[in-house]
């Protein structure tokens, strides 16, 4: 616990509290402080200013990262006929209808995301209380109940990243590794901020990015200046 309190201090340190760093100086910063035997994801915390409870300040959506996110995902598909084999092709893990069904509710969930044909969701909607909760549940508006099926399995592997609102009003996401280099991490975090942007609902009011910050897995927090990440 002792050594666990001395590495955190000494990661903190060079880090200002309240400073407002540019993201390219924030990103360098978490960078070196990145110092785990395995290499950390990125993450960026998004404060906005609107009350999730209200179906009308909901932010949800999805990102394609220009730099991918250095995460291999595991992708299951609902799928039948042509469409199943569309999936099979464009390198989805699982594809399946009424089996993959019986094999969640058996309690094996081999994959990261899900998508499905619109003509699948009533069989996929039985999975509603599994999937949910787990934020698995394909969904229109993020792209995953699609006929694209090819597609979305290809924008999945290849850096997309789902985005939605939890309590306090809080968007989080994983924009790359530590690993990767300075300039993409801030393409990915500029790509991020501005889908958050563009998500923005009718109902929010006031200043809509309060507060961004960035660190890694074991890192501490820095926080951005969110005039610094316009694409």
């Amino acid at each position: 616990m002792g050594q666990a309190g001395k590495r955190v201090r000494k990661a903190r340190e060079g880090i200002g509290r309240v400073k407002l760093y540019p993201v390219g100086e924030a990103v360098k910063l978490v960078k070196e402080r990145a110092n785990a035997k395995f290499d950390e994801t990125v993450e960026i915390a998004m404060n906005l200013g609107v009350d999730p409870k209200h179906a009308d300040q909901m932010v949800r959506g999805v990102v394609n990262l220009p730099n991918g996110t250095g995460r291999l995902l595991r992708v299951a598909v609902f799928a039948r006929g042509a469409k199943a084999e569309e999936a099979t092709a464009a390198g989805a893990d699982i594809v399946g209808g009424e089996d993959l069904v019986s094999t969640i509710q058996g309690g094996t969930i081999a994959f990261d995301r899900c998508i499905a044909t619109p003509d699948m969701m009533p069989l996929v909607g039985r999975l509603g209380k599994i999937l949910g909760p787990r934020g698995l549940m394909p969904n229109p508006k993020v792209g995953t109940v699609t006929m694209d099926v090819a597609g979305a399995v290809k924008a999945s592997k290849g850096g997309a990243v789902e985005f939605r609102t939890e309590k306090a009003g809080i968007v989080q996401g994983g924009v790359g590794k530590a690993s990767f280099a300075q300039e993409k991490l801030v393409e990915n975090i500029v790509a991020f901020v501005d889908a958050v942007a563009k998500a923005k609902p009718q109902g929010a009011k006031g200043t809509y990015i309060q507060r961004v910050a960035i660190s890694s897995t074991m890192g501490p927090g820095v926080k951005v200046d969110p005039g610094t990440l316009t694409g």
